[in-house]
C-alpha cells in the first residue's frame, strides 16, 4: 500500500509548479488515456491467451 501512495504523491507533486493550467489538465489527462490503452491491451492479452490465441 505504501508504494502506491507514493506514486500518487508523485503523480500529483510532478504538476504542481507547472504553471500553463490548460497544459498541466492536457498532460494528465494524457496520462489517464495512456493507463487505459495499457490496460485494456493487457486485458486483449490475457483474455487471448486464456482462450487459446484463436484467430
Amino acid at each position: 500500500m505504501g508504494t502506491l501512495l507514493t506514486f500518487k504523491n508523485l503523480y500529483f507533486n510532478a504538476f504542481d509548479e507547472n504553471q500553463p493550467k490548460y497544459l498541466v489538465t492536457l498532460l494528465k489527462a494524457y496520462s489517464i488515456f495512456c493507463g487505459l490503452m495499457i490496460t485494456m491491451a493487457m486485458y486483449a492479452f490475457f483474455y487471448r491467451a486464456f482462450t487459446g490465441f484463436r484467430f
